[in-house]
């Protein structure tokens, strides 16, 4: 509770100097629109549909996309832990490329994939994967050695050992990549369905480029909101918390 309310203070001291440079005349309303207008746009295109259809396909495109690249990204990552050459090709591979501005697989996934709902998804999927193979390697490397020796003297073997005892101890630190993953993704997606134009569906980045091309500052800046609201409530609502328990689980320190 007290976390909250020194959130909704501060953002509330935010919002009144917003007002008062609106107010001031420091820059002329067209770059800067009062938090009022801002307000209105948020809540005429939640009365019209606008902006709730946008946020759906937006988070589904997403979910799916977030999801491929978790199932693809796990067992990469404990396969580049596991073998010595997957860590020289996989492992390499996963370092260079997590370094790459997303706005960078948007271009290539225009060139081989077109205008299409699957270049919005390997977007994503490129955000997401890499981040996911170096957490979960580095997790697995990071497993006390004692508790692989633990479970051997009492008959754990091969497959038993990394599914019951290294995969879940490097839990903590799969899901702190998973979290910088769906950071990436949340990023990706921005940026190509900025870039990307698609019939299927408009999403938050495309009422963002509309916001742009028309001159409306009060939705691009309304759009921005949303989407910064959308990705606090998935922290304090996901992650937050099972980071909490996996780190008591474990005994890392971390938990509050």
């Amino acid at each position: 509770m007290k976390r909250a309310l020194h959130a909704c203070i501060f953002f509330s001291l935010l919002v009144l100097i917003w007002h008062l440079l609106v107010r001031a005349g420091v820059w002329s309303p067209v770059l800067l629109p009062s938090p009022a207008s801002v307000a209105r746009y948020l809540y005429e295109a939640a009365s019209d549909g606008t902006l709730g259809q946008a946020a759906i396909v937006t988070i589904r495109r997403l979910l799916v996309g977030y999801a491929i690249g978790i199932v693809l990204g796990l067992p990469l990552g404990l396969l580049t832990a596991r073998f010595k050459f997957s860590e020289d090709t996989v492992g390499v591979l996963a370092l260079g490329l997590q370094t790459l501005p997303s706005v960078c697989w948007v271009p290539l996934a225009l060139l081989w994939l077109g205008q299409t709902e699957v270049a919005l998804f390997f977007v994503v999927i490129m955000g997401t994967l890499w981040s996911v193979i170096i957490a979960t390697d580095n997790g697995v490397r990071h497993v006390p050695p004692i508790y692989v020796r633990a479970a051997s003297t009492m008959g754990s073997k091969h497959l038993h050992t990394w599914l019951k005892v290294i995969l879940p101890a490097s839990l903590p630190f799969i899901v702190s990549g998973m979290k910088q993953g769906w950071a990436f993704a949340w990023r990706s997606l921005m940026a190509a369905e900025i870039y990307v134009t698609i019939l299927s569906g408009f999403g938050l980045g495309h009422l963002l480029h509309y916001g742009r091309e028309l001159n409306a500052m009060d939705q691009v800046i309304g759009i921005m909101l949303v989407i910064v609201a959308i990705g606090l409530v998935t922290d304090k609502m996901l992650f937050a918390p099972w980071e909490r328990l996996l780190h008591r689980r474990w005994g890392t320190g971390l938990a509050q």
